[in-house]
């Protein structure tokens, strides 16, 4: 298992190097404003994409060793489908109203976010089929074509080809995806048995179930994200929003290491019903994914602002209060996206709707509270409180399920010497 863990943070290190590599461009080439886009556009992106993550989504994961593979493509790619129709008509519904709607799609960049928004769904069909077949590798292979491409395709648009606006970014993302998705289907389709299908009503009846408590508490984590910047926008510049955007980013590749353990766990958890098993893996990912998390932090915490300003520009001098004061919330993130995971692959995403509900409680006062006194200071507090409140919810449901008090976070030394066996495993051959 470490060793799918090992291999997940290495790509996931790489993706982090990609995204700093995409910063610097960005920051120095594009500037504040034009930075700021296309972050928004990335969050809008995001957004859209709960809508198709219904049926389509990591809830795929839980479903792969449970369901027929022609199943699955079938019902997934008829609600891609759908759903993108819709989302045609609601931006020409919204073009009707063009003050609020450039404000939540820039002018411009409708028509690129709907594409990537398509692009994207299909890629991410292959990846969650692999991961549910426990095919880490494989899954790690379409990510890091993925990022690869884009960090390449964005040196191009914009060392070469002169693009010096939101484009550039957004391009080679969609460049990223195309060649990762074509690349899955050539793995994947020759695997297409002629099996038949699964009952479609009960299957569909049971992805929704599961599909809608997981997407309703994206939603609301989306909602958490995309309040803080809507709000940020509505109290500043566009140079403001990229330099908290940016800052936002660095402590996204600090969120690598609980990333990359939680999603060899995910794999883990939907293909066994041990539940024994599964209570320990978690507790003891949870102690592993926290304390990297945290050194990590400090790490970052203490570099220099002329540091940020030597990568960025002047600009983003205020990068580092950012992340100094992100820096608790990146912590208890990487213990609540183990419970998160533990929760998705054991079948109760609900608790996960209840926790992100929490959070919202939380997000809705504190940013229009903080955010108009403090500005991105105010912006970045608020995502810490809301995380710390996350996770004390789902550590009190985990532990009334479990009965794993919080001291058994403690590291002790049946864990050193579980790690010191799996760390053995590594070097041996298969």
């Amino acid at each position: 298992m470490f060793k799918k863990i090992l291999g997940t943070g290495a790509v996931r290190l790489v993706n982090l190097l990609t995204q700093f590599a995409t910063l610097v461009m960005g920051t120095k080439f594009l500037g504040a404003a034009e930075w700021g886009i296309a972050y928004t556009v990335q969050v809008d992106n995001t957004f859209l994409l709960i809508g198709i993550e219904l049926l389509a989504g990591s809830g795929l994961v839980y479903f792969t060793p449970r369901k027929k593979l022609s199943t699955l493509m079938t019902l997934s790619y008829a609600w891609i489908g759908l759903v993108m129709c819709f989302y045609l008509l609601l931006f020409k519904g919204l073009s009707f109203f063009p003050e609020f709607y450039h404000r939540v799609v820039p002018e411009g960049y409708a028509s690129i976010l709907l594409l990537q928004t398509l692009t994207y769904s299909l890629h991410e069909f292959n990846l969650n089929h692999f991961l549910g077949k426990e095919k880490v590798k494989t899954f790690n292979c379409l990510f890091l074509l993925q990022i690869l491409t884009q960090v390449g395709t964005m040196a191009l648009f914009i060392l070469v080809l002169d693009m010096a606006d939101a484009r550039a970014f957004l391009y080679s993302q969609l460049c990223g995806y195309t060649l990762a998705l074509v690349a899955g289907w050539i793995l994947l389709l020759p695997t297409l048995k002629r099996e038949g299908l699964d009952p479609i009503g009960p299957t569909l009846k049971e992805m929704f179930g599961y599909g809608t408590v997981m997407q309703l508490s994206n939603i609301v984590d989306t909602i958490n994200k995309r309040l803080n910047l809507f709000v940020l926008q509505g109290n500043s510049t566009p140079s403001t929003a990229g330099v908290y955007g940016t800052g936002a980013q660095v402590t996204e590749g600090v969120k690598i290491i609980g990333n990359s353990i939680g999603l060899v766990q995910f794999s883990a958890l939907s293909n066994t019903n041990d539940q024994e098993r599964t209570n320990l893996l978690t507790l003891r990912f949870i102690k592993i994914s926290v304390m990297l998390t945290l050194v990590a932090m400090i790490v970052v915490s203490l570099l220099p602002t002329s540091l940020f300003e030597w990568l960025f520009s002047e600009e983003f001098s205020g990068i580092r209060s950012v992340i100094i004061l992100m820096a608790p919330g990146i912590v208890f993130f990487s213990a609540h996206n183990i419970l998160a995971n533990y929760f998705q692959g054991t079948g109760m995403p609900k608790y996960n709707l209840y926790a992100s509900m929490i959070g919202l409680a939380i997000t809705l006062p504190s940013v229009y509270i903080l955010i108009p006194r403090l500005g991105i200071a105010g912006a970045a507090i608020s995502t810490s409180i809301t995380f710390a409140a996350i996770f004390v919810y789902q550590w009190i449901v985990f532990h009334r399920m479990t009965g794993i008090r919080l001291s058994q976070l403690v590291p002790n030394s049946d864990d050193w010497k579980w790690v010191k066996e799996e760390t053995t495993r590594i070097f041996k051959k298969d």
